[in-house]
Order: C-alpha cells, then sequence, then structure tokens
C-alpha cells in the first residue's frame, strides 16, 4: 500500500509518500515547496494571498498524486494554521478549494509525534529533541525511552525573522532582539527545567540546514549525522558575523534559507544551551513519520520500527 502524508508548516509545505508493508514503512520520495506561510500573517490572520499560497501547494502535490494514481492522503497543519486567528476561515477556504481535509494538531502533539518519528531511525532512551519550525519550537525530554517532558513555544525561524530582523541577515541590533524574544518565550515561562540532557535529538529544516552547513564548513563525512557543542558553537559565531564568507557558505548550501537559518540557529543553540548538551544528532525522520506511525498505522502509542 501507498499513502501520502501532507504537512501545511509555516516555512514550507512538505508531501512525502510511503510505501507500507503490515505495520513498517519505507519513504519512496519527498517533495517540498517552500510557501513561506508565516510570511503572510497580518495582525494575526493569515491573510487571502496566504490562503492562496497554501492551495497553490496543494494544488501542484494532488496534480502529482494523481500523476502517480496514490488514492490515500493526509494533511495536517501545525503553527501555520494552528496560531492564527482565522484558522477555521482558513480551513474552510483551503478544504473547499482543494478537497483536501486539514487537521490541526496541537504544539504538544506536534513535539510528541516529532518525538515518534526520531525513534523511528534512532535507538537512544534518554536526552532531549527539539524541532524548530518556521513559526513554532518543540521540545521533548525523555528519559527511559519515554517522553516525560513535552513543550511548544510560540516562536520559530520565519517569525523570528519577521519580528526582529531588518535585512537580509541579522545585525547587532537583530540579534539583541532575537534574544529578548527567546528569553521572554522560553526562559521566562519556565517551561523547561534546568537540567543537563544530552544528546539532543533535532528534526525539521533548520536541523538538517545546520547539519549541511557544519559538513560544508568542517569538511565533515557527508554521511555525518551529528554535531559537536564545540562546531554548533563556531558555526553559530561564523555565521552570526554576516560577513562574505558567512553569506557565501549559506548560498552554496541552503540559499533558499539565507533569511531564516541565523534566527533558526540561534534557536537551536539556545535550546542547546539550556540543555547543556554535548552534541546533537539530526534525525532524517520527524513529525510526517510519527503522524505516519501515531495516526495511520497503529492509531495507538506504539512506534513501529522502520524497514532497513
Amino acid at each position: 500500500m501507498k499513502q501520502a502524508v501532507i504537512d501545511i508548516g509555516s516555512n514550507s509545505v512538505r508531501l512525502t509518500l510511503y510505501k507500507i508493508d503490515g505495520r513498517s514503512f519505507k519513504i519512496i520520495f519527498r517533495e517540498k515547496i517552500m510557501a513561506g506561510l508565516a510570511g503572510y500573517v497580518e495582525n494575526g490572520a493569515l491573510s487571502p494571498e496566504g490562503i492562496k499560497c497554501a492551495c497553490d501547494a496543494l494544488f501542484e502535490f494532488r496534480h502529482t498524486l494523481e500523476t502517480l494514481i496514490i488514492s490515500k492522503t493526509a494533511v495536517f497543519a501545525t503553527a501555520s494554521l494552528r496560531n492564527i486567528s482565522n484558522t477555521e476561515e482558513a480551513l474552510s477556504e483551503i478544504e473547499s478549494a482543494t478537497g483536501f481535509t486539514v487537521e490541526i494538531i496541537s504544539g504538544e502533539e506536534e513535539a510528541q509525534l516529532g518525538y515518534i518519528g526520531a525513534m523511528q531511525e534512532l535507538n537512544i532512551s534518554e536526552g532531549a529533541f527539539v524541532d524548530v519550525g518556521g513559526a513554532s519550537t518543540e521540545v521533548v525530554i525523555f528519559e527511559g525511552g519515554k517522553a516525560k517532558t513535552t513543550a511548544s513555544f510560540g516562536l520559530g525561524s520565519l517569525s523570528l525573522y519577521r519580528r526582529c530582523v531588518k535585512k537580509i541577515l541579522p545585525g547587532g541590533g537583530s540579534m539583541k532582539r532575537i534574544k529578548a524574544a527567546m528569553q521572554a518565550e522560553i526562559d521566562d515561562k519556565k517551561l523547561l527545567p534546568q537540567d543537563k540532557h544530552s544528546p539532543l535529538i533535532c528534526v525539521g529544516g533548520t536541523a538538517r540546514a545546520a547539519l549541511k552547513l557544519a559538513v560544508k564548513y568542517f569538511e565533515l563525512p557527508e554521511n555525518c549525522h551529528s554535531i559537536t557543542a564545540s562546531q554548533l558553537e563556531r558555526l553559530c559565531d561564523m555565521l552570526c558575523q554576516g560577513d562574505k564568507k558567512a553569506v557565501d557558505l549559506i548560498l552554496r548550501t541552503e540559499a533558499d534559507r539565507i533569511h531564516t537559518i541565523v534566527p533558526g540557529l540561534m534557536i537551536l543553540q539556545h535550546i542547546f544551551s539550556h540543555f547543556n548538551a554535548d552534541g546533537l544528532i539530526v534525525s532524517k525522520y520527524g513529525v510526517r513519520e510519527g503522524y505516519l506511525c501515531q495516526k495511520i498505522l497503529t492509531n495507538s502509542i506504539v512506534t513501529p520500527k522502520t524497514e532497513s
């Protein structure tokens, strides 16, 4: 059986097609559209242009799925439609225009699903999990292979860029505003204990981009999936300089994230420092795989392993 899952995120809309055999799955292909929906939020509401942008992405994916004769498709949205004032209106228009029924998942559920997805690949019983998205950041502390603390914060790489950055890359003033926003949203709310949790398991576009940048900058093996604390600090320091060296590295590696990568990395480094982690590991799976396992394959808390 083949199953498609579409994730309407604040920065990108992503389609993943899976081949399912019993309670195991294998990814056939992935596709993404950098829709940047968080950039269409005006006075707390998703604008008509933003709704059309979401519809256009879904229309493109619908054409792909019809060409491949895929009939089973699940669509969910995270902070892109969750954290706006006109959620019901946007959902109604998107569903009426595209024919897709869209499920909104809460921040806490997004954190849990991301963690479950990552654990389909990794066999790690203790540590912390983080998913830096376009408009929200999800964190899970896990012990003994089980989630103990779950939190969702209303800031992400694209939303921080819009709120705090005046140019393409943040300058000194922008970085002060980003740090103040992280202090208010993450530290002051005291939702996370100030204890050591390591390693930090990361999923999402910011984490994957950080890994690509680290591989390029430090000349690491192409199949590398981890970054040390020292490497993360040095990479962030270099990128935060905002000079030609930083710009060239981003353009050669992750050009479509040139405006969001530094805010996203600052969130990632902030969480990393909060937990005093020794290193981070980037999983190839995430919230879509967690959604597949939790809501489609088992509809329970069981988390089946993938095919090797």
